[in-house]
């Protein structure tokens, strides 16, 4: 039987290809280097394995990893957070035996920086807005000349401190903060879409395309919309099928795009690692063999259910739907979406989910931070030079 380690386990992505590959037969592994019940609880998962942050510990981090891979024979390992970068920078320091899904370090910062992705997203076809670098806002000012525009620091994730002017920047905006270089980016209205791919060696074995029907405040997103047929313009798959081909990726890649009509879509940015996307997948759609590069076409999800993390979807869903008049559109939305926290009789992610949250929120009161900053700040990384472990 083949094992597998998931890292990211504080993930609900982590928990999703954790159920898909013991599903399909594999023995599955999670890692993390925080709190992590959330995956470590499922019933499809055989081992919780304690690494050390990447970010702050990366000698030890691939120590722990590699003493993992021997100790469990894995025979493949997948990041699905930003720990994707520290894989990838390290990976020859990992068994040569062990198939791990990243593709270069140097694909990957291109992929990662905002500003860097829009000349690789214009070759490929991908039409992005018009952008420029900037280090202040007169500089953003003077090049938008009133025209709506949005700001993002080069490297983050998230939505984190990105600004949107759909009127024009106001005379009263806060100066940039000192986060490195800011991309300022030709202000695009449409129809937000998203999509999730898997590819090995330059082709493209596994997409999915939706909507961030709802949102926590403008960051993440808790309802997953799958488009299907005329909904997920052909120019999507398109375009990621051509990029992928002309980097050679492999692993996971994922693109924010907008829609103006519904049909010609404009890539936005790239996430070089799993998100959302991979919860519109069947337990027997073969993403596990998109994975290992045997999948001999596209995988495409089985069904066209959407998918919600229902607690927040019952929750601050509701909360916003009712300030906004919309309560008869949330109970239709919430009743054709099934969860991605409990499946069947795999109910205990939802109490690892409470427990990790209890720790996030204890390590934020101890360090003066924010939640968010308490659940990634060991993993991210914000294109600082990476010296070797």
């Amino acid at each position: 039987m083949p094992k597998v380690l998931i890292l990211g386990a504080r993930a609900p992505v982590a928990l999703d290809h954790a159920r898909r590959f013991a599903h399909q037969g594999w023995t599955v592994c999670v890692g993390d280097s925080i709190s992590c019940r959330l995956s470590g609880w499922s019933q499809a998962v055989t081992t919780s394995i304690k690494l050390a942050s990447p970010r702050f510990d990366p000698a030890q981090f691939i120590t722990d990893l590699r003493q993992a891979i021997d100790r469990h024979a894995i025979d493949l390992v997948i990041p699905t957070c930003e720990e994707v970068f520290f894989l990838s920078r390290y990976r020859s320091a990992l068994p040569s035996s062990c198939r791990v899904a990243v593709s270069d370090f140097e694909i990957l910062r291109q992929l990662h920086s905002k500003w860097e992705f829009q000349s690789l997203a214009r070759t490929a076809g991908g039409q992005p807005p018009a952008s420029t670098l900037v280090s202040s806002l007169a500089q953003a000012r003077e090049w938008a000349a009133g025209k709506p525009l949005v700001l993002k620091p080069e490297f983050s994730r998230f939505g984190v401190h990105v600004r949107i002017y759909p009127q024009g920047m106001p005379s009263q905006a806060a100066e940039l903060p000192p986060m490195g270089r800011w991309v300022a980016q030709e202000y695009c209205a449409g129809i937000e879409l998203c999509s999730y791919s898997i590819a090995d060696q330059g082709r493209l074995l596994a997409h999915a395309v939706y909507r961030p029907a709802y949102r926590l405040h403008t960051s993440a997103s808790y309802y997953f919309d799958q488009q299907v047929g005329q909904q997920a313009p052909s120019a999507i798959q398109t375009f990621v099928a051509t990029l992928v081909q002309q980097l050679q990726f492999t692993g996971q890649i994922s693109f924010d795009w907008i829609a103006a009509d519904g049909q010609h879509p404009r890539v936005l940015e790239c996430n070089p690692r799993a998100i959302s996307g991979v919860h519109l997948f069947a337990m027997q759609d073969a993403l596990p063999a998109a994975f290992t590069g045997s999948a001999d076409q596209c995988v495409v999800p089985s069904n066209s259910r959407a998918r919600m993390i229902a607690p927040v979807m019952r929750s601050a869903g509701l909360l916003q739907a009712l300030r906004r008049g919309q309560f008869a559109g949330w109970c239709s939305d919430a009743a054709r979406a099934d969860d991605v926290l409990r499946i069947g009789s795999d109910a205990m992610p939802i109490l690892g989910a409470l427990v990790d949250m209890t720790s996030f929120t204890t390590t934020a009161l101890r360090r003066g931070c924010t939640l968010r900053e308490a659940a990634t700040s060991d993993i991210e990384w914000d294109g600082e030079e990476l010296a070797w472990a």
